[in-house]
């Protein structure tokens, strides 16, 4: 039975209201709040059960080697980039890992995709801060390598994580979806 309109709807709520905070305060979550949030990931639709991915959490100086190797990647300053590796308390790094299976590498990704926005779902419903980043350093082997990411295993990107500033606590309007655009009927 569908539900009434009157009934509370969390999930319906933390996809209309998630947003990115391109700034966030340093506080994080713990790791255990990380490993709660980990664990509902095993109701990711997941083709075979196959759990493609894994999560790499970088914190304190951790993400200043990873800085260094996203300078040596694009072989720009070094302080630069150290200070994009630590614009949040905690980075969560999303790591696809091929298994060998009649599935397909393209669902296989899209399995550890769905992990990351589910991920930031739920820290920002939990009150955290997010913003997701990718790019060509994703694919760098100085990063791949600051990492432990071996091949055939991949990056698609990194999750920041810290608090949200009071400032921005606000809900952020959204330019509406074209419906007949985006949902057709056959």
């Amino acid at each position: 039975m569908p539900a009434e309109s009157s009934t509370p709807r969390p999930a319906l709520e933390a996809v209309r209201n998630r947003r990115s905070f391109s700034k966030v305060t340093e506080e994080a979550p713990s790791r255990a709040e990380i490993e709660e949030l980990v664990s509902a990931m095993s109701s990711i639709a997941d083709h075979s059960g196959l759990r493609p991915w894994r999560i790499i959490s970088l914190r304190g100086d951790a993400r200043k080697k990873l800085g260094k190797a996203f300078a040596k990647a694009e072989g720009g300053s070094r302080d630069k980039y150290i200070a994009k590796a630590q614009r949040a308390p905690l980075l969560l790094a999303i790591v696809v890992c091929p298994r060998k299976s009649k599935v397909p590498l393209w669902e296989q990704e899209a399995v550890a995709s769905g992990v990351a926005h589910t991920l930031g779902l739920l820290l920002h419903e939990a009150g955290w801060g997010t913003f997701w980043r990718t790019g060509s350093l994703t694919r760098a082997k100085a990063v791949r390598k600051a990492l432990g990411v071996q091949k055939p295993e991949y990056l698609l990107g990194w999750i920041y994580v810290g608090g949200i500033p009071d400032k921005d606590r606000r809900v952020k309007p959204r330019k509406p979806i074209e419906l007949s655009r985006h949902l057709s009927e056959l």
